[in-house]
């Protein structure tokens, strides 16, 4: 009896330094993807934006020039990039209030689906001015975004063959 707890004691000790040991390794690999995540490139507030920018631009163009397929898919990259915004910089104090401008998209897609340039053209000035509302609330007041003058790049046409 004395000899089978003396096994089954020596068992139990060599299986807790496998567990140490097991738990010790899981740590270092927990620490080390820790780290890896940590260097991945996570797309900063003001890239985005960017993006934002040129697709407002590129929508404007869009609806002017009624092509509506092109409008309708900026419509989609724009809410994407403010998904973005929420997915990799939803930390930032200025991430809680884009979602004041999803009723703005909504209303212009509406618009686009109709068809109509004026609605189009009404709702779009509606967007840009919730933009600086947006800008403004955020303390990013001096960040004045306006309906484009110029296409942003010289090589997309907007215009649809009929």
């Amino acid at each position: 009896m004395k000899n089978l707890i003396a096994i089954l004691t020596v068992i139990g000790l060599t299986s807790c330094g496998l567990e140490t040991e097991k738990i010790t390794e899981l740590q270092m690999r927990i620490d080390s993807l820790k780290t890896e995540l940590a260097n991945v490139y996570k797309p900063g507030f003001g890239e985005i934006m960017s993006g934002v920018q040129i697709h407002h631009s590129k929508l404007w163009f869009a609806g002017i020039n009624e092509n509506w397929k092109l409008a309708d898919f900026e419509i989609h990259e724009i809410n994407e990039l403010l998904d973005d915004i929420k997915k990799y910089q939803g930390r930032r104090e200025e991430s809680k209030d884009i979602d004041m401008i999803k009723p703005a998209l909504e209303s212009l897609s509406k618009a686009i689906k109709k068809n109509s340039v004026r609605d189009f053209k009404t709702n779009y000035e509606n967007l840009t001015k919730v933009c600086n509302d947006c800008h403004k609330i955020t303390k990013f007041e001096y960040n004045i975004v306006k309906v484009p003058s110029q296409p942003v790049f010289d090589n997309q046409a907007f215009r649809v063959k009929k």
